[in-house]
């Protein structure tokens, strides 16, 4: 066939792919491209004309190919991948979807590490430089990463998490390094692109994961070197709609410590959800005067619904710090018995 699907381009396969199956499910693909690739896919369907059966059926084939693959990679890894796609397809395909899903997989930094046991993956990099392990933290799931910084020794918890909040973009050379020390103890070594990670925000989502004691002492530590950093990730680890993460009880001791007016202002741009959170901890009567100083306010400064919202956030830092409520998630459930 002079059409053939193997010489198609990926945009056309893309295409071809977006028309073969309902409108709804196409759409929700296309919310999941960059949209640069949207464009060039879009115009790939402007311009598609009649799919052929055989096409039609050879991109719907290999889409398939390539899903079991990656089903199979994230159960058993790349090997049983290999294993099963071979047991299915003939030897050329399954070579060829293989490499593809190789090339897929070795597009993220330190991915044969995810699916290392936390206490394995511990035990293995604890004595390495922080800075290595800052690399390799940087790199895996918060959750993952949590529970290998809680791990640590409090001191150098506080020179990890330095490392991390001030890491940006990191050469490939260096990833291709570290992962090389790796190699003949984990996996493969893949080749890395310059990929952007680390930054506060990644310090502050991994200490939201991490228990309460953990992140007072890598904050106090770090308070005395860094104040500015200090302030810059407590901000960042618990934001206004987390508020929905404290239980009923918190919420009426943190109304306790707020004025009407500020509350009204900071759910000038909250969720229905937080919203109602409030509401049902106050009394009715006070629920609806605080829902008419918000239908009555009119139009408001961002900055002051901000500036609303944080001093609300900063009583419920203080309160939590001060174990008179708990946030769920933040492992003060640990400390409790019933």
């Amino acid at each position: 066939m002079a059409n053939a699907p193997r010489e198609l381009t990926g945009a056309r396969k893309a295409a071809i792919l977006l028309v073969s199956v309902e409108q709804a499910k196409a759409a929700e693909l296309l919310k999941r491209m960059p949209p640069e690739a949207i464009e060039e896919i879009g115009r790939e369907i402007a311009s598609i004309g009649e799919v052929t059966p055989a096409d039609r059926r050879a991109v719907m084939g290999e889409f398939y190919n390539m899903a079991v693959a990656n089903s199979h990679i994230t159960v058993g890894g790349l090997e049983y991948a290999k294993t099963l796609l071979k047991q299915s397809l003939t030897e050329k395909e399954a070579e060829r979807v293989i490499k593809q899903v190789t090339q897929q997989v070795s597009t993220t930094p330190f991915a044969f590490l995810q699916r290392a046991e936390s206490e394995n993956l511990l035990t293995f990099i604890q004595d390495e430089h922080p800075q290595t392990i800052a690399l390799i933290l940087a790199h895996l799931p918060s959750q993952k990463a949590s529970e290998i910084l809680v791990g640590l020794p409090s001191q150098k918890q506080i020179e990890v998490v330095k490392r991390v909040a001030n890491m940006e973009q990191t050469n490939p050379e260096v990833i291709r390094e570290v992962e090389r020390g790796l190699e003949h103890r984990l996996s493969d070594i893949v080749s890395q692109t310059f990929e952007k990670a680390g930054g506060v925000d990644t310090v502050a989502e991994i200490l939201n994961l991490a228990d309460r004691s953990t992140e007072k002492g890598i904050m106090e530590g770090l308070e005395a070197e860094d104040p500015d950093l200090v302030e810059q990730i407590r901000r960042l680890m618990f934001v206004f709609e987390d508020i929905l993460l404290v239980n009923d009880k918190g919420i009426q001791s943190v109304l306790k410590e707020i004025e009407n007016e500020a509350l009204a202002l900071a759910l000038k741009t909250a969720s229905e959800e937080l919203r109602q959170k409030i509401f049902k901890n106050m009394s009715e009567r006070a629920a609806q005067l605080i829902g008419e100083d918000m239908q009555y306010m009119g139009p408001v400064r961002v900055s002051d619904v901000e500036a609303a919202q944080q001093k609300i956030v900063d009583v419920v830092r203080r309160l939590e710090d001060a174990g008179e409520i708990i946030i769920a998630g933040r492992g003060g459930e640990k400390e409790m018995v019933v």
